[in-house]
């Protein structure tokens, strides 16, 4: 009799123990799980990690609220990821992996499968070519490496290269690979989607006699791409300070997944976008990638949708959100300067004399508003 009680007690202890266990294990799983937002940048290689690790810092309040950065394996990839992933509430994405997949019947409706919190900054396309090739239409029927399949550079390279009608024989190497291929003249030249200064050309010496060519907009390629410049600001090795070369860029976008069935994962995307908006001028500050510098807000995506939350916060702060900061402002007035002389076909203007026309520019707002 003693020995069944002493059983008796011992299961009883156990279940007691168990259930106590399970319960704080429950507590902890949705302690973990408050708040959290998961967001997949395309690869390691570019800047949208370091983008998602600025928000991730800005974000995370130690209690309600935290966002989980992801590596994915190129754009195709993430884009992919968007649609059927679970758990993957956002994506940094090129603009152009839309219309690539669209035309590849990979995700036909893609645009109308997602909606968009902002736009976010530009990355600029690099085509380094080796001696001998002066000029893009020179690369016809040659190698041209676009890095690994589904990655930006591959989708934005085809793309680039379609809308030229020049038909080269692609190479799909890692970047540090296509680099020493092109230095021992195995390949032409190597495509590279990246925000300037891109770290693969900073060992680049000018005697290697490698050099990036000229990659003028077209019409065709003006409804996703924008004109830019790579100068010896960019890339003192390579480009003296007299000379630039006209490329274009793609632009990247903080892209939704379909969330309105899904109740605490869209209070939480919209939670962060609370926080994200109204905490947007803190990015600007050293510590964070300059390329926040690029980032307003409250510029449209022509046939695309905000996200709700996103475009009710920004009917709320419409004046705020419009308005940028001095630097920012500053920012984007060098490169409309930049933009304006490149359409025209004039000569890139320094950095001084961009200055100078800009405290011009504000001597001229301070009298219309007087």
């Amino acid at each position: 009799m003693r020995l069944r009680f002493q059983l008796v007690a011992a299961a009883a202890i156990c279940a007691a123990t168990f259930t106590s266990s399970y319960t704080a294990t429950a507590q902890q799983r949705a302690t973990d799980n408050r708040g959290v937002v998961e967001l997949e940048a395309s690869s390691a290689e570019g800047i949208s990690v370091r983008i998602a690790q600025d928000l991730a810092r800005l974000v995370d309040n130690g209690a309600t609220r935290r966002l989980v950065p992801v590596v994915g394996k190129g754009s195709l990839q993430t884009l992919l990821d968007l649609r059927y992933l679970r758990g993957v509430d956002m994506a940094i994405l090129q603009t152009d992996v839309f219309s690539y997949a669209k035309e590849q019947k990979v995700l036909p409706d893609a645009d109308s499968l997602f909606t968009y919190i902002a736009k976010l900054y530009n990355e600029e396309f690099h085509l380094l070519a080796g001696p001998g090739i002066t000029d893009i239409s020179a690369l016809a029927n040659r190698k041209v490496n676009f890095d690994l399949p589904g990655s930006g550079t591959a989708i934005t390279a085809t793309r680039v290269f379609n809308l030229f009608k020049i038909p080269v024989a692609v190479v799909n190497d890692d970047q540090e690979v296509a680099l020493e291929k092109l230095r021992r003249g195995e390949i032409a030249a190597l495509a590279f989607v990246a925000a300037k200064p891109a770290p693969l050309f900073a060992r680049l010496r000018g005697d290697e006699q490698l050099h990036f060519l000229s990659v003028p907009i077209n019409t065709g390629a003006a409804d996703v791409y924008v004109p830019a410049r790579l100068t010896a600001e960019d890339y003192p090795n390579l480009l003296l300070s007299n000379r630039s070369v006209e490329t274009l860029a793609v632009g990247n976008v903080l892209a939704v997944a379909e969330l309105r069935q899904l109740r605490e994962r869209d209070h939480n995307v919209a939670n962060f976008v609370d926080v994200f908006f109204t905490e947007l001028q803190s990015l600007l500050k050293p510590g964070h990638h300059p390329k926040w510098k690029e980032v307003n807000i409250s510029a449209e995506l022509e046939g695309w949708r905000r996200y709700g939350p996103a475009n009710q916060w920004l009917q709320r702060n419409m004046q705020i959100a419009k308005k940028p900061a001095a630097d920012t402002l500053k920012t984007m007035f060098s490169r409309f300067v930049d933009e304006r002389r490149q359409a025209m076909g004039g000569d890139a203007m320094s950095q001084q004399d961009k200055d100078a026309l800009f405290q011009q520019f504000e001597a001229w707002q301070r009298s219309q508003s007087e």
